[in-house]
């Protein structure tokens, strides 16, 4: 099965393929490999504004390309939906690193069922686990 074009991921999500959007999406596939927050697409992408690219991150994620991540930071992170089918990104496990501030998605460990008292209706549920990354830990 071929794998599609980012501009037919793009035009598949039901987005207007823009020279900015193409740009931004092409970047985030294809260079950003862990959650990332604005200022790590700003500096990935330098000549492009500040409200430009929030707007852009607003759009994917209202399409369903992206996810977004409170790890707790401060700063909204973001990653891409690696499902086939990314209309379906559902919630997932996530890792960040108490050292470098990284967050990693598990997208294959589902976010444990948990009860909830009679008449809670959730909208929403994180699930992040803090801890130090290989990478750090080998320091």
């Amino acid at each position: 099965m071929e794998k599609n074009t980012d501009e037919q991921v793009l035009e598949q999500a039901g987005l207007r393929v823009t020279a900015v959007r193409l740009l931004v999406w092409r970047t985030l596939r294809h260079e950003l490999h862990d959650a990332f927050s604005l200022a790590d697409l700003e500096e990935a992408l330098p000549t492009v504004d500040r409200s430009t690219l929030f707007r852009t991150l607003v759009s994917l994620t209202e399409a369903h390309l992206l996810h977004e991540i409170d790890d707790g930071s401060g700063a909204q992170k973001y990653c891409v939906c690696q499902h086939d089918d990314t209309r379906h990104c559902m919630g997932h496990v996530h890792l960040t690193c108490v050292r470098c501030h990284r967050t990693f998605c598990l997208p294959n460990i589902a976010i444990p069922s948990v009860p909830l008292p009679e008449g809670f209706t959730p909208e929403e549920t994180e699930y992040v686990v803090k801890g130090v990354c290989s990478r750090c830990a080998m320091k």
